[in-house]
This record gives structure tokens, sequence and C-alpha cells, in this order.
């Protein structure tokens, strides 16, 4: 059964031919065309998320980990809008989704019809491309190039894309195959929208004049931020790693790992004074990768810049210390290994004058570790030790993300966290998502304001037996208590939103075991079993307490 319109018969068919094949579907009664032919179509594998904007952050979990377009189906009105916070999250991390939105025809915009906005454009800002169709069968052709624009470029510059598809009613009415006319315009649109992607010429990138400027230095500095895991990648890296001219810096999100990598970013640089200061900062920097959450590092290389800064990405060019000078559209694994062909032997004392440093801040790290209370800090000292090998580690944002970056981790881990917009919503529906996809067990750590914030994200058929949910309940925003300003105003319950909730009764609701921890020797013998093979999901809950979590965190970093 296909659906009687032909414009949801275009959307569907290019879909297909684009082997667009997960479909996220909101209910609704105006994208009943495109509801009952995704449903319906042999190569769809579809999913129903009733909560809109639970699931657009679903779809971006799965894409996330396909590393392909997911394709979100909603009806219209203000259904398209709950989306938006994924779209941006997706706009800023480099996700694939393709939002289908069904609206009503034009002239029954802004005359008082219900459940009719101004759809067009909507995402203007944070959007890769807009289709907006047109009912009428004169316009088919040009349907179809703008919804192949579409999904090409959700495909090859990996981000959002919306298509807009208004629909005349009856919606309901279905047919047993798709029109002939519209699978030969939509094979003419995909052929065009191919021929003028392929007339762009990819920038030459200049390796030997680079190589010239890279060897020159004495102290090169190579940042990874949010990265997807590859082993291409990291054994380049492990190349680099033995220059004594190069200094690797990563974070938790960067998936990659190397004894002589400096691993703990805020906790290497936090005690330095500004002549070591001036020691570390680097003649040339090189960056990749998504959004860095150190704030210190980027309050250091804004104040001592390098005389160059290359970042490499493909798509995106991202100036975050200000003083980019050079943006190359590459794979950083292809450019890495290109440049190592002209790298030359280096007498630099770089790396060497600071890896025993790092080497005593984790001295200091562990012995403070060793008398610490029960606190946030000791939790995930305990957590980020407890996850089994080879699974996936969900972060949420705020003080669960910044507090894991303190730990060296199991390098069998790969680890995830919406950094592009760096918010709280949508970080439990993200980690859901991709625990459907993931062959591993997913294991997804956060705060209770987050987690409460993104509860509809349980309302789900489709969570994993083995997937796990680990809440640090602190009572409140923990985060506002260990950054500066908050707690000097009078106003610190606006921040910090304190609660005595509990998810115990959620956990019920939605057919999760669930158990709680309120100290180090209950959350150790929770642990024991937390990981082990069940009939349905777990939520530990794991109780800190909130007066005391920031001072211990703050005293941390004055112990280093």
């Amino acid at each position: 059964m296909y659906p009687e319109i032909e414009l949801a018969q275009l959307v569907i068919s290019a879909c297909d031919q684009y082997a667009i094949d997960t479909i996220v579907i909101s209910p609704g009664s105006r994208n009943a065309p495109l509801t009952v032919g995704f449903t319906n179509h042999s190569g769809s594998k579809t999913y129903s998320i009733v909560d809109e904007r639970c699931a657009a952050f679903f779809a971006m979990g799965i894409a996330q980990q396909t590393q392909k377009p997911v394709a979100l189906v909603c009806t219209s009105g203000t259904a398209l809008l709950n989306y938006y916070p994924a779209i941006a999250e997706a706009f800023y991390s480099n996700i694939p989704l393709v939002v289908i939105s069904a609206d009503r025809p034009k002239h029954l915009i802004d005359i008082g019809d219900g459940q009719a906005i101004r759809q067009e454009n909507v995402y203007a800002n944070h959007i890769l491309y807009t289709a907006n169709l047109t009912d009428g069968a004169e316009e088919q052709e040009n349907n179809a190039f703008q919804i192949c624009k579409a999904l090409h470029t959700a495909i090859y510059q990996k981000g959002p894309v919306h298509i807009n598809v208004p629909f005349e009613e009856p919606l309901y009415k279905t047919v047993e195959v798709l029109s002939t006319a519209v699978v030969e315009n939509i094979q003419r649109g995909k052929e065009k929208v191919e021929h003028e992607f392929s007339a762009q010429h990819k920038a030459e990138i200049h390796y030997q004049q680079l190589a010239e400027q890279w060897n020159s230095f004495e102290r090169k500095l190579i940042l990874i931020g949010v990265n997807y895991p590859s082993a291409d990648l990291e054994n380049i890296l492990e190349k680099y790693a033995n220059d004594s001219s190069v200094l690797i810096m990563t974070e938790t999100t960067s998936n990659c790992h190397h004894t002589d990598f400096i691993n703990s970013i805020d906790q290497l640089i936090t005690p330095l004074t500004e002549t070591e200061f001036e020691q570390l900062r680097p003649d040339v920097l090189i960056t990749f990768g998504g959004l860095v959450v150190s704030k210190r590092i980027k309050e250091f290389l804004r104040k001592f810049q390098p005389a160059l800064h290359w970042h490499i990405d493909e798509h995106t060019k991202l100036d975050t210390y200000f003083c980019l000078t050079e943006h190359i559209k590459e794979k950083p694994e292809a450019f890495l290994s290109t440049l190592f062909a002209y790298q030359k032997e280096s007498n630099s004392l770089y790396k060497k004058s600071w890896l025993p440093i790092k080497q005593d801040r984790l001295v200091q790290h562990t012995a403070y570790l060793a008398n610490t209370p029960y606190s946030d800090l000791k939790v995930f000292e305990v957590l980020l030790q407890s996850i089994p090998d080879n699974c996936q580690l969900q972060l949420s944002n705020s003080s669960v993300v910044r507090y894991t970056q303190l730990f060296t981790l199991n390098p069998t881990l790969h680890v995830f966290c919406n950094r592009g917009t760096s918010g709280i919503d949508g970080s439990t529906s993200t980690a859901i998502g991709a625990a459907t996809t993931a062959e591993k067990q997913t294991v997804f750590i956060t705060g209770d304001i987050s987690f409460y914030y993104d509860s509809n994200a349980l309302w789900n058929s489709y969570v994993p037996k083995n997937f796990r949910i680990i809440i640090v309940n602190n009572s409140g925003g923990g985060i506002f208590k260990i950054i500066p300003g908050p707690q000097s105003t009078n106003a610190l319950k606006y921040f910090e939103t304190p609660h005595n909730l509990t998810a115990e009764f959620l956990a019920k609701t939605y057919g999760f075991m669930y158990c709680s921890a309120k100290n180090n020797m209950e959350l150790e013998k929770e642990l024991k079993e937390f990981y082990k093979v069940s009939d349905v999901p777990k939520i530990l809950e794991i109780f800190t307490p909130s007066d005391e979590n920031g001072e211990i965190l703050k005293q941390y970093f004055k112990n280093l």
C-alpha cells in the first residue's frame, strides 16, 4: 500500500533511492500519507515515538551511531517546532537528520484554520537545506529535484535538512503501486543533483608548504574534540606521539587513547602559572573533531595564541581560539597521514617537558581520591572503573561530562555526548536511540535535572534489555555549585532548582528495574549486579551530598 497523494510518493521514493531506511514517526493525521507509505514500505525500518522532542533526539542517537541519515516524520503545527533542539544539536555536531514535516496547503495558513503555522523555513538558522514543496501536478519535477537535493545534502554534508510537504485532504486513500511518473521524476532529480554537486571542486591542499611550516617549529599541539571512534585515526596519531615536538591533548569524547596523550586537560593546566602557560604555548596548533569541553584550554589558547592554527574538517570551519590561519577541508586521518610523510626528526623538549608534569598530576589525583569522602567526585571514580569492557558510554551534559574528563577511561569504551549545543535536553533520548542500534551494551550516565527534563524518553517501546541508566542525583543543578557566580547571588535556588524527587516510580511506570545507593558501601553492592543480563533495562540512582560536592571538587583542584 502506498499513499494516493503523489507528493507523498515522491518523498518515499526518494528516501528509498538514497537508502534512507530508518524512519522515526510521531503520530498525527496530516502526516498520514507519509506514515502509511513508510510503514508499508518493505525497505523501511520504522519507529513510533509520541513526543516529537524525544523522537528527534532518539533519531539523532541512531544517526550518531550509524553515521547515516535518519528521517523524522511529523504532523503539522507545533509538532515540528519540538524537533528544534535536536536539529540545532545535529547542526553543530554534523549529524545527518532528515525532517519531513506535513503541512497544510498555503491557502489555509494564517486564516484561522486549526493546527496551521508558518512552517516554511522554520529552521532557517540551523539547517543545511530546506525544501519547501508545492502541491500541484505541474510542480512535481521541481519537487523531486528539491527532495533529492535535500537528501544529497544530508548525506554528503553531514547535517540536518528539512522537507516541508503540504497535503490536501483526503489523506488516507491508498494505491497498490508507486506512480511511474514519480519514480522517473526522482531518478531525473537525483541525476540533476549529482551533476550539480560533481561540478563543485575540492580546494587543493598545499602539503609541501604546510609541511615546511610544520617542520620549522619546536612546539606543536594537537587538540582533539568530540570524535567518532576511528582505528585509522588512532594509528596515525600513535606515529605523531613519537615526535618529541608534538603534544597531543584529548578529551573523553575524543575516543583517542595513548599513554603519552594528555587525556585530562584541566588536571594538567589548572595549577599553571603565567610563566608555565608561556612555556606551554604552541607555535602551531592543529585542531579537529567537535566542540571541546574544557573551558580552561579555551581560555589558555585565546590568551597564549599560537603563530599558526590549522583546523581540519571536511565541512566546518571553527575559529574557537580566535587565531585560525588555515581551514583544511579534509578528513583528519587523510590529512595527518599525508603530512606525516613530510615529517622531519626533531630534538625538541616540548613533549618531554610536559609528560612528567602529567604524571605528577596523576599521582596527586590518585592520592586525593584515596581520601575523598562520598561525593560526586568519588562516585565518578567508582562508576568509571565499574563499566564493563567494550561498552558504549553515553554522557549527559553539565557536571557529568566535566567530572568524566578528570579520569582516564578504559580505552575499550566508546564515549558520546551531545556537545554541539551542550544542552541537557534530549540526552536520555539520544542514548536510547544509540542503544537501539549498538551491538554492545550501552551505559548512560546522567545528572538528575537532565534525567527528569527528558523523562518522556522512557516512553519508548524500543529500549534494549541491556540498556543501563545511572543517575547521579545531587538534588539540583550541581554545576551551579561548581562554576563561579551563582552562589554570590541571592537567587541560587533559581539556578540550582533544588528538589527531592526520585526516579523510582518513573522506573516502575516504564518497566525498568530500579535500585539506588546513598553511600560507598551501597554503591559497590549495587554495581556488582547492575550490568548483568536481565529481562528489562535498569536504572541505578545514586544520591550524593549536594552541599559538599562543590567544595570537594574545588579542593581537588587546589590539591593539584
